[in-house]
């Protein structure tokens, strides 16, 4: 539902106006391990608006964008307020004297730019279209001042990798395979629409404080396509999680769900032993990987150590191809859930830069993917499941010592 108004703050150009009612105050906030966020002078200032979200902190700042938390007025909520802001290729200008414009500072950065912010805005379409609970949503995403933003739900928690480390040791396979159930149904559902996530590491899952649900953050699009560009692989792969195809692709080593087995796998690897396997690249010169059915003998099941191990496989013809073959391997139901489909939305044009005219229903659909280097078992429907928590429940609740505030990948 939507009706007109007059009000400054339905409209998306940035301004500062005088709230009608004070916020609550914003509560502290950790970015786990990063540096304080704001220091760069990129951030908008606090009491900005942007439509009708008021920004109130800066939560995360990376070098592709910037995460708020904001008031959203509308609705009398907090949530998380993403813009794309690539600190490299753009800067801020000003705007009836406040510097909120995001302008490029090189008309040779121009097309890696608006690549970028082409790929963000087609994140936020995607996550927009998923329904899972370990899936980030998107509530709403727009262009303007010279940029794009998108709004998702307030999460609070904390990652993993800090979730591990408080652990102070390997945590058994109960907890381990209560933490697969749902991510792994997560990852089905978006490469049923020939998604993939290629970043997933340990500092991009985090456990919600109500009830520890793991939540898959940080897809990074827009880091990717600018990375591809600009030929910087520092900035778009994780040593340790990233598999060799991630490097260079080549006829013979394309990318697929078999690239998010591997650092999904990784990350267990990481849990188990507290460090990575060797990075992929060395690994093909000379595979001194030690299986887990030998480093981690005793403390887990073989059937458990064997479907890791094989989902490490250096080379992606050898290694597991779907997360659906991965659920089978670990004994999971790899059948999908009722919540884990593909939801159909129509969204109102003022929330997609659209005109009124141009509202439509949003089919997401992804350029097919290339072919898997060997054919692999798909998943299969499932007529009835179980409440879409029941599985997350299995997985513990995580510290509340220094709880994660962010929404979809706090720093990008």
């Amino acid at each position: 539902m939507s009706t007109e108004s007059s009000n400054p703050a339905d409209d998306d150009r940035t301004q500062i106006i005088a709230p009608p009612k004070a916020p609550p105050p914003a509560p502290a906030t950790t970015t786990a391990g990063h540096s304080s966020a704001g220091d760069s002078g990129n951030a908008l200032p606090i009491g900005t608006y942007l439509s009708e979200f008021e920004v109130n902190s800066v939560l995360g700042e990376g070098g592709f964008g910037i995460v708020y938390l904001a008031w959203d007025h509308s609705l009398e909520r907090r949530v998380a307020l993403k813009e794309y802001m690539p600190s490299s290729l753009a800067s801020r200008t000003l705007s009836n004297g406040v510097a909120t414009q995001v302008q490029v500072k090189s008309e040779r950065h121009r097309g890696t730019f608006e690549a970028g912010m082409k790929s963000f805005i087609n994140e936020a379409k995607l996550l927009a279209s998923f329904d899972h609970p370990s899936l980030v949503k998107v509530y709403r995403f727009w262009e303007a001042n010279g940029t794009a933003y998108m709004v998702m739900p307030f999460y609070e928690g904390t990652t993993l990798k800090d979730r591990l480390k408080a652990l102070g040791k390997a945590p058994d396979e109960a907890w381990l395979m209560g933490l697969l159930a749902p991510l792994t149904e997560a990852l089905a559902v978006i490469h049923q629409e020939r998604c993939y996530h290629r970043d997933i590491a340990p500092d991009n899952v985090i456990l919600l404080n109500a009830g520890g649900r793991p939540l898959l953050l940080d897809f990074g699009a827009a880091r990717r396509v600018i990375g591809d560009m600009t030929q910087a692989l520092t900035v778009i792969l994780k040593p340790g999680y990233a598999p060799v195809e991630q490097y260079a692709e080549t006829p013979n080593m394309k990318q697929g769900g078999w690239t998010d087995v591997y650092a999904l796998a990784a990350t267990i690897h990481f849990a188990i032993l507290g460090r990575t396997p060797p990075p992929s690249v060395s690994r093909l010169m000379g595979d001194n990987y030690q299986p887990l059915v030998e480093s981690a003998a005793g403390r887990y099941s073989e059937r458990f150590l064997s479907a890791i191990d094989k989902a490490l496989r250096v080379r992606p013809e050898e290694r597991t191809q779907t997360i659906g073959e991965l659920r089978a391997d670990l004994g999971l139901d790899a059948e999908m859930p009722h919540h884990a489909q593909k939801t159909q939305i129509v969204l109102r044009g003022d929330a997609t830069g659209m005109s009124g005219d141009e509202k439509t229903r949003l089919e997401v659909r992804p350029p097919a993917p290339a072919r898997a280097p060997s054919p692999a078992p798909a998943l299969r429907p499932r007529q009835q499941q179980q409440d879409d928590e029941a599985a997350a429940t299995a997985a513990p609740a995580p510290s509340s010592k220094m709880p994660l505030m962010l929404g979809l990948g706090a720093l990008v």
